[in-house]
């Protein structure tokens, strides 16, 4: 496969459908943060969908290389295509791609890139190499926000395969964080995990000191217990 190539092909796919009437939208959303093309979701995913069906047999450093490639253009549409794609590949690809894959997470970093390499890619790696666990331990602590929410998120849909006690302790050990995205994370991760089990996660937000934000969104979809009185 050529890097070179793949990236030219797709980007001629994207900016054929691009709007830059929708680039001012797009960047105030992100803060002003990054440049766009001014292409919506939606039509991203289904112009880059037979792109990413032509790599499917490509292998892991393909995909990895190609993904890196993305990652160093301007425009942050090709950031989300290098997140689908390593969706699309995550349980090919083998234990040592973590380093790199934390490497994209840590670069032009921002909750629309991060979360999607977390809950579909890290995460899916983790899962299928259980050892793995041991750096997102270390990573639940870094001194790098973005990737302290990557460890609290990366078991975010593995359900009755979440490892609830070392979720607590991720949670507990950011509880007196004060920055906003390591609280939404703490509690987007308890919520998820209150569907599985309600009742643990009612019992840790009562005996930790959580922030009112990360309480509220872990308690959200947790029925309140019944009342003694009732």
């Amino acid at each position: 496969m050529n890097v070179a190539l793949e990236l030219a092909d797709l980007r001629l796919r994207l900016e054929a459908a691009a709007d830059p009437a929708r680039r001012p939208a797009m960047r105030a959303y992100m803060r002003e943060q990054f440049d766009f093309l001014g292409v919506a979701t939606p039509a991203r995913r289904k112009l880059a969908a037979p792109w990413m069906k032509s790599l499917k047999n490509a292998g892991p450093e393909a995909w990895l290389a190609l993904a890196e490639a993305l990652w160093r253009q301007p425009e942050r549409e090709f950031q989300y295509t290098a997140v689908d794609l390593l969706a699309k590949c995550a349980a090919r690809l083998p234990a040592d791609s973590l380093p790199r894959l934390l490497a994209l997470a840590a670069e032009k970093s921002w909750w629309d890139t991060v979360d999607g390499l977390s809950a579909w890619v890290v995460g899916e790696l983790v899962r299928a190499n259980r050892p793995l666990q041991q750096r997102m331990d270390a990573l639940s602590v870094d001194g790098d926000f973005w990737l302290r929410r990557v460890a609290i998120l990366h078991q975010l849909y593995w359900k009755r395969e979440t490892d609830g006690e070392r979720l607590f302790v991720y949670c507990a050990a950011n509880a007196g964080e004060g920055e906003f995205f390591i609280r939404k994370a703490i509690g987007w991760a308890l919520r998820e995990y209150g569907y599985t089990d309600p009742d643990s996660v009612r019992g840790f937000v009562a005996a930790t000191p959580l922030s009112p934000l990360s309480r509220r969104e872990a308690l959200k979809r947790i029925e309140p217990l019944p009342s003694k009185e009732a």
